[in-house]
Parts: C-alpha cells; structure tokens; sequence
C-alpha cells in the first residue's frame, strides 16, 4: 500500500506540473476565435498537437449479477510535447475514478481510485502517406485503492494510432494491448481496439462512433470480448474565450462478459487550450 501511495503522488505530481507548465505557456492561451469545426477536428485526433483536459464520464447500466450501475469517471489530458522539428511525443495519463457495485454476496459496492495508465506516442508533425500517426508505450499501475477497482498488477505494452482526416470525415483507430510482467493477481493480457468515425457538420457539431472494443486472452472464450454498438453527438463552444468540447453517447453491449453491463451511458466536458 506505501508503494501505491508514492506511485500515485509521484504521478498526480507530474501531472499537475506539466499542466501547470502548459496554462502558463504563451501559445497555449484559449484562442477565442478559433474555428469550431477546426477544433473539433482536433479533438478527434489522439496525438492533434492540442493540449486538453477531458473529463468523460461512463455509466454502464446492468453491471453485475444484480443488474446495478457502474460508473467510471476517466480524466485523460493530452499534453503534446515537440522533440523536433519533425516529431511530437503525445503524453496521455489516464486517471479512473470509479464507483463499481458487489460482484459477490461478500462484497460491498466500491468507490476510489483504479488503476493509473499512461499512453505516450510518437507522432509526425506531418502526415505520413496522408495517414497521421501515433506509437509508443502502453503502462499500467496498480494504484487502485481496492481490490475490486483492477488488478494488483503491473503491465505494459504497446499503443498505435492512424487516421486520416477528408473533408467532414475523420476516421481511424487506436489499438492498445496490455500484459502483466509483475505482481500477484491473475495474468492481464488485454487487447483494445477503438475504432473512430466522425462526421462534422457546421458550427463543430459532429457525429462520432468511438466505442471501446475489447478481448481479454485471460478469460475463458464466453468472456473474452466486450463489443458496445451505438454513436453519439459533440459540439464545439466557447464559454467566454474558454473552448470547450461537450460530448454524449450511447452504446449497447452486443458481447459482454458475465457481470458486464448491457449499456452504456458517456458524457464528456474537454477544456481546450488551442495554440
């Protein structure tokens, strides 16, 4: 637990002095009259050269044997930093908050911290065969203040991101895999697949299908996917000079694993500090 305790602070440490170094930049002052469809583009991008702070928050009704509610509250800034003239490196920490209910008649529903991750690619300034492109490490902490709220494990491995942006379209995918190299929990070996469609429309309205789809190696072939169908809606706006990103969406699980939920709620607020 003392191990935990200093992981967590040294990373909320780093993040919070890296967003504090990035409001107080100059060329990362709100642009009040940056184009809505241009930075809604932007935030479509997993490595846009951007920096953000999104707060989504995902409720998954029908978790459980009971059928209760899960809600997950993800807070995942962006911060790009420029290595060269050519290349960007893409921090993306991800933090999850979560309220999860019982599994097993000996549990009690949970809320606190679950595992930290982290996502950091290398990205082109340029696209590469008009593709944009991410790629670089994958890592996950076991941060979680209980054992209910993930593994006690730690893990690593690799992120990739491509997309093209033609027209009103922006679409791609991020693929992510996980495997667990220490710690004394069952073996994590993830798969995720994110793919990205959205469609904008005037003003930064767009609409967006971005699910999270994913198989565990781990798990028996019953419980091995997570599969969400559905789409959702964003717009773009200022709030003064302040441009924020607002975001809903609905998903169905079409596969689930047993206890896994049978939909899925996500409302997003992105604070964008454009350059």
């Amino acid at each position: 637990m003392r191990t935990k305790k200093v992981l967590l602070l040294l990373l909320v440490g780093v993040l919070f002095g890296s967003l504090a170094f990035a409001a107080d930049s100059p060329s990362a002052e709100p642009a009040a009259k940056s184009n809505a469809t241009d930075l809604a583009k932007q935030t479509q991008n997993p490595v846009a050269d951007l920096i953000s702070l999104p707060f989504q928050n995902n409720t998954y009704f029908g978790t459980g044997p009971d059928g209760k509610t899960k809600n997950v509250l993800l807070i995942q800034p962006l911060i790009p930093v420029s290595l060269n003239e050519d290349w960007n490196l893409i921090n993306r920490p991800i933090f999850p908050l979560i309220n999860q209910p019982a599994f097993t008649p000996d549990q009690d529903r949970e809320f606190g911290l679950g595992n930290i991750q982290y996502q950091g690619f290398f990205s082109p300034k340029d696209p590469v065969g008009g593709w944009i492109l991410g790629f670089g490490p994958y890592f996950e902490f076991p941060t979680n203040t209980d054992d209910q709220l993930g593994s006690d494990n730690w893990s690593a491995g690799p992120a990739i991101v491509a997309l093209q942006m033609k027209g009103h379209w922006v679409y791609g995918g991020l693929f992510t895999h996980l495997w667990s190299y220490a710690g004394p929990d069952p073996q994590v070996n993830l798969s995720g697949f994110q793919p990205i469609v959205n469609y904008n429309l005037e003003d930064g309205w767009y609409l967006n299908y971005s699910p999270v789809i994913s198989y565990n190696w781990a798990a028996d072939s019953g419980n091995a996917w997570t599969v969400p169908v559905g789409g959702g809606i964003g717009k773009v706006f200022h709030l003064g000079k302040q441009p924020i990103n607002a975001k809903v969406a609905a998903y169905y699980m079409v596969e689930s694993p047993d206890n896994g939920p049978d939909w899925q709620l996500q409302l997003q607020l992105q604070f964008l500090f454009p350059k």
